[in-house]
């Protein structure tokens, strides 16, 4: 007996529907791998194009105009007068420095005693010199032999037993280097004090518990949980400290501006570019001290994170190879 045409039609028609949900299926549990598109965002290329033209403009200004005086840059660079004066910058920045820090840690744990008198000395201290400017400190100092001729310790209204001749000990650098560290010391007190309280209480309780001395206490368990804060604080007062040398011309130092000043008083057609030298000088020093924060940040980080901060040679390194992973991903598709 012979079958439908239809029904041969549809017995026909079975397989190919069995075979198209197959490779649904297959589809279905091996998905073809697509391009996933970053999201665009033309305002993230608008603004980098205008900062790129900006810098451009920049850049061309400073190469081609001819008040800058590169020539005389590059004669007033290297020059031993410029030297000389970014000694004494070094000499009196790092004295004051020193100086300064330690007389802020001597405040500082003044100011968190439980002496009354102790605390509130160290509050007037800390009090007048962040009030009074630098230039007046230093200005002061060097006429303080017109107010005390000789200095002398022993009993207070009572006789002396060691006298100085104040005029012989005030020298330009002893000037400049003591008005700086008082200064330095009252802001340097804040932030050794916050460097301090930021250390959890629990810390001090635990050495308390264990009976150590507090000179101890303070020195091996509060004071370096305390340089993980104050480090980054202490060398912006570091960098301004750096700026802050140039005021020491006032008082008849030449440190790198006063000798700039004095070059420019003597040659006025380079004044611009004795400027220059001054400023790149300065930005060498803020640079070189900038590192050295990143790596005592990173050595007194090791307790509190984890993994270290990369330094910018890791950095550049796994840069260049996101970079070749993403040009090799980029060819594959």
């Amino acid at each position: 007996m012979s079958e439908p045409p239809g029904a041969a039609v549809s017995v026909a028609a079975e397989p190919t529907d069995a075979g198209t949900a197959s490779a649904e299926k297959r589809s279905a549990a091996h998905p073809v791998a697509q391009r996933v598109l970053p999201l665009r965002r033309p305002g993230r290329w608008i603004a980098t194009a205008v900062v790129l033209v900006l810098l451009a403009q920049v850049v061309h200004g400073l190469a081609t105009n001819p008040f800058y005086q590169w020539d005389r840059f590059r004669y007033w660079f290297l020059r031993p007068t410029v030297l000389d004066g970014l000694v004494v910058t070094l000499e009196v920045t790092a004295l004051s420095a020193v100086l300064g820090l330690l007389g802020g840690v001597l405040l500082a744990v003044c100011r968190l005693s439980a002496s009354p008198v102790l605390r509130s000395v160290s509050w007037v201290y800390t009090w007048l010199f962040r009030s009074v400017p630098l230039i007046v400190v230093l200005i002061f100092l060097y006429n303080f032999s017109a107010l005390y001729q000789t200095l002398s310790l022993g009993v207070p209204f009572g006789p002396s037993f060691v006298s100085f001749d104040e005029s012989r000990l005030a020298t330009d650098m002893t000037v400049a280097v003591v008005g700086l560290s008082l200064n330095e010391a009252a802001y340097a007190s804040e932030v050794v004090r916050g460097g301090i309280l930021s250390v959890d209480q629990g810390q001090h309780e635990a050495a308390s518990a264990l009976g150590l001395p507090k000179r101890y206490q303070f020195t091996r368990i509060v004071l370096p949980q305390a340089l993980r804060s104050i480090t980054p604080n202490y060398v912006n007062q570091l960098i301004g400290l750096i700026k802050g040398t140039s005021l020491v011309f006032y008082v008849s130092l030449l440190d790198l501006f006063g000798s700039v000043q004095t070059m420019g008083s003597t040659y006025p057609g380079d004044i611009v570019p004795l400027l220059l030298v001054a400023t790149v000088w300065y930005l060498i020093l803020t640079s070189a001290v900038s590192v050295v924060q990143f790596y005592v940040e990173r050595y007194f980080a090791r307790g509190a994170t984890r993994t270290l901060p990369p330094t910018p040679f890791q950095k550049l390194r796994t840069g260049l190879g996101d970079l070749r992973e993403r040009v090799r991903k980029e060819t594959a598709v």
